[in-house]
């Protein structure tokens, strides 16, 4: 269910709230993996410190999934998203190694697409979303919700 608002909420954020382009399908994909994250694939599967980062944003797993991403060796590209410079791009296989198998087969299986898939469509939106999330050059704090609400004009 949460995935399913995340998503929404993604896609309007990154564009795909007025048809059905990429953009949207990513907003999908990456709220039913927030949603995943949220439901404790994160912590069944990762270890303690990256649970405990999912967790310790209560209602936003995004904290978690960049900490995750920054364990994976992807800190420098996962910086330039909340950095104000050129977002540095990351692979579909990068975003496998770095997720939790349960969680990519569960937001996979929630968008319908093959892990694989899901992998490469969450690769070319996450960096575009956490750019957008992070005007100040930081991840705000606050729920995943109302941070992305907030950003709406």
């Amino acid at each position: 269910m949460a995935g399913n608002d995340l998503g929404s909420l993604l896609g309007g954020l990154l564009g795909g709230s007025g048809g059905q382009g990429a953009s949207s399908g990513g907003g999908n994909i990456l709220g039913a993996l927030l949603g995943a994250l949220m439901g404790g694939a994160g912590g069944s599967q990762a270890g303690g410190s990256q649970a405990g980062g999912s967790q310790a944003g209560g209602s936003n797993p995004l904290g978690g999934l960049l900490d995750m991403l920054t364990k994976s060796g992807l800190a420098d590209q996962a910086q330039s998203w909340i950095g104000t410079g050129d977002n540095q791009a990351v692979s579909g296989a990068q975003i496998a190694e770095a997720v939790p198998d349960e969680a990519l087969q569960k937001a996979a299986a929630q968008a319908g697409v093959s892990p694989q898939e899901a992998a490469d469509q969450i690769a070319q939106a996450l960096p575009a979303a956490v750019d957008k999330l992070s005007p100040e050059g930081q991840l705000p704090t606050g729920s995943l919700e109302d941070i992305i609400r907030a950003q709406k004009f």
